[in-house]
C-alpha cells in the first residue's frame, strides 16, 4: 500500500515563527546553492538570518509560511504589491510542491493588490524554477552580502499570462 503524504497548508507569519524559518532558509542556502555560490558566499547569505532584522524583514512584507503537518516547512514574503522578497524551502521536502503552493499564493496576492507584473530578484539556484513559471530574466545584478559578491537575475512575470 501506498503512503498518503501530508497536505500542505498556508498561513500568515506569527512571531514565534522566526527562529525556525531562519533555520529552514539558512538549511535552504547550505543544502541547495553550493553548485552555484562557493562556502564564502553562502556563509555570508546565511548570516543574514543572525541577527532581529531578519524577523523585521519578515514581519514587514506580506510572509506567508508553508506548513507540512502543522510544522513551518517554507515560507516566501511579498513587499508591496509586486515584489518576491524571499521564497526558501526546507531541503528536506524539496521538489514536493511547496514553493509552487507559495509563489502561487503570492501571484494571486499581488494580483489582488492591483499588481499587473510580478517581480523577483532569482538566485543562481532559483532561476529554473521562476523560469518554467513563466518569468522573464531581465537584468543581472551583483550583490555585496556580508562583504561577499553574490550575483542574482532580476526576473518579471506578467500576471494574468499563461505559464
Amino acid at each position: 500500500m501506498g503512503q498518503t503524504l501530508p497536505k500542505p497548508g498556508l498561513r500568515p507569519l506569527l512571531p514565534d515563527d522566526v527562529p525556525v524559518l531562519a533555520a529552514i532558509f539558512a538549511a535552504s542556502i547550505e543544502e541547495l546553492t553550493g553548485d552555484d555560490y562557493n562556502e564564502a558566499q553562502q556563509q555570508a547569505w546565511m548570516a543574514a538570518a543572525d541577527d532581529e532584522e531578519f524577523g523585521k524583514r519578515l514581519a514587514a512584507d506580506l510572509t506567508l509560511v508553508a506548513t507540512l503537518e502543522g510544522s513551518p516547512v517554507g515560507f516566501a514574503s511579498l513587499r508591496g504589491a509586486d515584489y518576491i522578497r524571499m521564497l526558501y524551502v526546507h531541503p528536506a521536502v524539496g521538489r514536493q510542491g511547496i514553493a509552487t503552493m507559495l509563489v502561487d499564493a503570492l501571484e494571486k496576492l499581488a494580483g489582488g493588490r492591483g499588481a499587473t507584473s510580478l517581480a523577483v530578484d532569482a538566485s543562481d539556484t532559483a532561476q529554473g524554477f521562476f523560469a518554467k513559471r513563466g518569468y522573464i530574466a531581465k537584468q543581472r545584478n551583483t550583490v555585496t552580502v556580508n562583504d561577499e559578491w553574490l550575483a542574482n537575475t532580476t526576473m518579471q512575470k506578467t500576471l494574468g499570462a499563461p505559464q
